[in-house]
Order: structure tokens, then C-alpha cells, then sequence
């Protein structure tokens, strides 16, 4: 799994033209799949994600996760993220996962992340054509893929 995080002061996405959800300040996720990905990989990531110090604390200093900050979580699956661009100028998606094996992980993550934050977590629609846009804090934006626990 493949994720690219940006701290915001909110974010929203509209779903097929016509749903709005939105989050206040806290972490937007964009969420990519890989066919090699399993259960470990979603308890590990969220477990990242949710523990990350990128929150101010009272001096100015990123000291707090989003645990810590209570701030909210909006997560959209992208599996442009698994992009492959190696050669030539055409990329290739041959390591996202199909739609049988990225949805029941995509809803693992989403109830995860819910289970372990204590408060819902704002989503887009699996598959949707989705316009998001956001106010980035900072900005903090951070990739992290499971595959490479660096």
C-alpha cells in the first residue's frame, strides 16, 4: 500500500457532482492498493498514519499526532499512487490491485482507521469519479509505502 498524507486545515470531496464530505483540520489520505497487499499492511499503515508527529504542539514544534491532535481523517482511494513510470512516458498500473482485491482492503483500512482514531473517518466512494480539493497546513505532505518500512 501506497499512501500520500497531507496535513490540512480542510479538505473535501465532491462524489460524482453531486456529494459533498468534507474534514476539518487533520490528515488527508489518498490511498493506493497493490496486489501484493494484505491485512498486515492496512494494520501497519494505519497504525503509521494515526501515530505520525506532524501536529503542532504549544511551541511551534510538529510534537503531536493526529491522536493526539483529535483532528479529522479523510481518506480517498487512488490507485494512480501505484503507478509505474519506469519506462517511457505512459504509465503502467499493472501493480494496482483489481477492484476483488483493493475493495475489501479498502474498507479494512476505512475501519481500522475509524476503530483505532474513536470517531468516523470521512471517505470517498470506492471506484467514484471524485474531485477533492484541500487547504494543505504548512505544508506537510508525506508518502509512505508499505512495501519499504523505511
Amino acid at each position: 500500500m501506497r499512501v500520500i498524507i497531507q496535513r490540512v486545515k480542510n479538505a473535501q470531496v465532491i462524489i460524482d457532482k453531486s456529494e459533498k464530505r468534507t474534514v476539518e483540520s487533520g490528515l488527508l489520505v489518498f490511498l493506493g492498493i497493490e496486489a501484493a497487499d494484505d491485512a498486515s499492511d492496512v494494520e501497519w499503515l494505519v497504525n503509521k498514519i494515526l501515530n505520525l508527529r506532524i501536529f503542532n504542539d504549544e511551541n511551534e514544534i510538529m510534537n503531536y499526532s493526529l491522536l493526539d491532535s483529535e483532528g479529522g481523517l479523510m481518506v480517498i482511494s487512488q490507485f494512480t499512487i501505484m503507478a509505474f513510470t519506469k519506462k517511457g512516458n505512459r504509465p503502467s498500473y499493472i501493480r494496482a490491485a483489481k477492484h476483488e482485491h483493493a475493495f475489501p482492503l479498502y474498507e479494512l483500512f476505512l475501519a481500522t482507521a475509524k476503530m483505532k482514531l474513536g470517531k468516523k473517518v470521512i471517505s470517498g466512494t470506492f471506484g467514484a469519479n471524485m474531485e477533492v480539493s484541500l487547504i494543505n497546513d504548512g505544508p506537510v505532505t508525506i508518502q509512505i509505502d508499505s512495501k519499504n518500512k523505511e
